[in-house]
């Protein structure tokens, strides 16, 4: 069976204020043709299909024509992340054309969508993402390692883990029919340990962890993972309370997204993952290259430089331009712009301030509790305590859930 597994669309984002649909529309082109030219049984997209709760009518449009799109080759299987609603993206999904599913339900985590192939059923559980505050009691139902009535702990490892339970009950269940343990497809969108962040992603830290342990999908062949946006494979490592049924160690893969939304990503090769599963587990992947509609990239150097032979390899690309002269060069940004005309960031630091030792910088990439931290040590002259910092804590983590049910 062949699945191909992406995730991190974002449809609606923005890139330094440039809209970017028509570039996720080329992807999705992309992935359309891949899908019929590879034959493929399944695309998988594991969560973050929009960009915000409530996206842009011109995104729920592209959504609907590449879903249809698909539709009349192969079976679609997505599910919400953290930037998308799972009420909004899972409405109407009992109506949805056969051979698409939105597995939007927390409570249908034990339930998957049945694919087969010549050697027999595939199963594609696939989970949305699970914020441990709104999903912990309804997973903690029938929960053998939580008493009755008891929420399950607020964590992500706590829920996800919780979720797997589900996932390998149902899996020997059909094993102990006499047909062997199928197959098995699962669809997370989590930050699993190990995994290498971007700027880009939201931040879901609960309880001041946001991190799963690999060990929790043990007892599955292929886990389509779904939050970071650099493709990469997670090395496996048991534990995290799960068991193991005997079989090989699950493959644990993050598509990552088809374009870079932020500068932090530059360097990284967008792609889509092909899988094929054989009659005893994966038997492959492969990073299929995604389009690179408008490559991203930095330049560095004195104005006089990037204005001359230096800068022009860089006049068609997304572009942060750092001058690094003395003093700041008159009409910085105008003269940037006339040269690079898809320059989104303009910096001027000068070279010398880079070799001072200075206060740190406060960039997109800080984490918020420690800048918080540091700001308290300035005001009071100690670094705060820990009631301070669960205080802090608290206070940003309820502002990320509001962002989230926005």
């Amino acid at each position: 069976m062949r699945i191909l597994h992406t995730s991190d669309w974002h449809l609606g984002r923005t890139l330094h204020g440039v809209d970017l649909l028509e570039h996720q529309a080329a992807y999705l082109d992309h992935l359309v043709e891949l899908a019929a030219a590879e034959a493929v049984d399944a695309v998988v997209v594991a969560g973050d299909v929009y960009d915000r709760a409530v996206p842009p009518v011109e995104a729920v449009t592209l959504l609907s024509d590449a879903l249809a799109r698909l539709a009349r080759t192969t079976t679609v299987v997505l599910t919400p992340g953290n930037h998308d609603s799972a009420v909004r993206l899972g409405f109407g999904a009992d109506l949805l054309r056969q051979g698409v599913h939105v597995r939007a339900r927390v409570a249908d985590v034990g339930t998957p969508v049945e694919l087969a192939d010549d050697d027999g059923p595939v199963l594609v559980h696939a989970l949305p993402y699970l914020d441990p505050d709104a999903t912990r009691h309804v997973l903690a139902a029938g929960d053998p390692t939580v008493a009755a009535g008891e929420p399950l702990a607020r964590s992500h490892e706590a829920v996800t883990a919780a979720a797997l339970r589900r996932v390998r009950a149902d899996l020997a269940s059909r094993a102990s029919g006499g047909g062997g343990r199928p197959r098995s497809v699962v669809m997370a969108h989590a930050f699993v340990v190990g995994g290498q962040a971007s700027e880009s992603e939201r931040d879901i830290r609960v309880g001041g962890v946001d991190s799963v342990p690999a060990g929790v999908f043990a007892g599955v062949d292929y886990v389509a993972l779904g939050h970071l946006h650099g493709p990469q494979r997670i090395a496996f490592t048991p534990g995290g309370g799960a068991g193991t049924d005997g079989g090989p160690d699950p493959v644990l893969q993050y598509s990552g997204s088809p374009l870079a939304y932020s500068f932090s990503e530059l360097r990284q090769r967008k792609a889509t993952v092909l899988v094929d599963l054989g009659p005893d587990g994966v038997r492959s992947t492969e990073l299929v290259p995604a389009p690179v509609p408008r490559r991203l990239a930095e330049v560095t150097g004195s104005l006089e430089d990037l204005l001359g032979a230096a800068g022009e390899p860089y006049r068609q690309d997304w572009l942060r331009v750092v001058v690094t002269d003395a003093a700041r060069p008159p009409e910085l940004y105008a003269r940037v712009k006339a040269r690079f005309p898809h320059a989104l960031v303009v910096e001027h630091r000068p070279a010398v301030l880079a070799e001072r030792a200075g206060a740190q910088v406060v960039t997109s990439a800080s984490d918020p509790l420690l800048v918080a931290g540091d700001f308290v040590e300035h005001v009071t002259g100690a670094p705060p305590t820990p009631e301070e910092l669960a205080v802090l804590r608290r206070a940003y983590e309820d502002v990320l859930a509001a962002e989230r049910s926005a």
